[in-house]
């Protein structure tokens, strides 16, 4: 079976989406959308820079694109924040379309996001398809991946995260993200307006925690610069010494007043070593470490494409990673 996707977002992640669907056997790439008006009305695949037309037209409408097409899932890449995506989401399950997103905030339901995430989930169940929120970050490596390695344990005690990136080798809008070639008064202001952070901490931990039969009294999320102690430099920016060079971000779960789980991320220019690890306190104690790391932008859109065939399989209803049945490479 051929599966047809309609696309809702053509940024940096839903553009690399868009190439793997179109070299991907067993997908069909039938509809785009996207707000940027220097994008609607031009070829989907010169959108993205594939190096070939798709013959599909990008356009501004979720809602005309989703009757003329009819497509079998929405892959929706636009914002970080539920909230901000409601709509959008409500607009694609009135046309009973499963959704897959690399929404943060939608890969789990965190406090500040019940309401949203009830009303979203009883939408999906009366449309009767699935939505689920996945991605590298949250959606595997610091939630789903520390899970399933807890399958060998017959005791946990705490779960710890680290997450280490030379962000060099990242697209121009991430190295801003974390907030590269900023003074620290700017990187301050930044952390206070909420637009340097990484998102998903706080959705990560409460997966872990309901997985584990934990509950959580609460969460910290703590975010300080990293700075650079010589010139460093990527292909797109150059940071002086005494400038920021990236982010140190540390999130905290506490279960009846102890520390659980820690998720501790460093994403910055220059870092001497690359790598992902869970550790697992407990019997026996879990250390896994993946050498050189994952590319978040290759994983983000991998684990975005190898989740639709799982997604149309899921029971109606906002999903998690949790709920689905184990996602693989997809390529029939």
């Amino acid at each position: 079976m051929t599966i047809r996707v309609v696309l809702v977002g053509l940024g940096p992640i839903g553009a690399a989406v868009a190439r793997q669907l179109a070299v991907r056997k067993g997908f069909q790439i039938v509809g785009a959308v996207d707000v940027d008006p220097a994008k609607v009305g031009k070829d989907a695949g010169d959108v993205v820079e594939l190096g070939r037309r798709l013959r599909v037209t990008v356009t501004d409408s979720i809602g005309r694109t989703l009757k003329a097409t009819r497509p079998d899932v929405a892959v929706l890449c636009t914002s970080s924040s539920l909230k901000a995506v409601q709509p959008q989401f409500e607009e694609v399950l009135k046309h009973r379309v499963p959704i897959v997103t690399t929404t943060e905030e939608a890969a789990y339901v965190a406090p500040k996001n019940r309401r949203i995430a009830k009303q979203l989930d009883e939408a999906a169940r009366k449309a009767k398809v699935a939505v689920v929120g996945t991605g590298v970050n949250p959606g595997f490596l610091m939630d789903a991946l520390p899970i399933a390695l807890s399958a060998l344990c017959e005791r946990v005690d705490a779960v710890t995260v680290h997450r280490v990136q030379d962000a060099r080798v990242r697209r121009l809008p991430f190295q801003q993200k974390i907030g590269a070639g900023l003074d620290r008064e700017q990187f301050a202001r930044g952390v206070e307006h909420g637009t340097l952070r990484h998102v998903g901490f706080t959705e990560s931990m409460h997966m872990i925690a309901a997985a584990l039969g934990w509950r959580l009294d609460r969460v910290t999320d703590d975010i300080v610069p990293k700075i650079a102690t010589e010139p460093v430099a990527s292909d797109l920016l150059a940071v002086d010494p005494g400038y920021v060079c990236g982010i140190v971000q540390d999130g905290i779960g506490y279960v009846n007043g102890d520390a659980r789980i820690h998720l501790h991320l460093e994403a910055y220019l220059g870092a001497p070593e690359s790598y992902d690890s869970v550790i697992i306190d407990g019997s026996p104690r879990i250390h896994s470490t993946i050498r050189g790391g994952v590319h978040g932008d290759i994983a983000t859109a991998s684990m975005t494409v190898n989740s639709i065939p799982a997604v149309l399989a899921a029971p109606p209803g906002l999903r998690t990673m949790r709920d689905l049945r184990l996602p693989s490479f997809y390529g029939v």
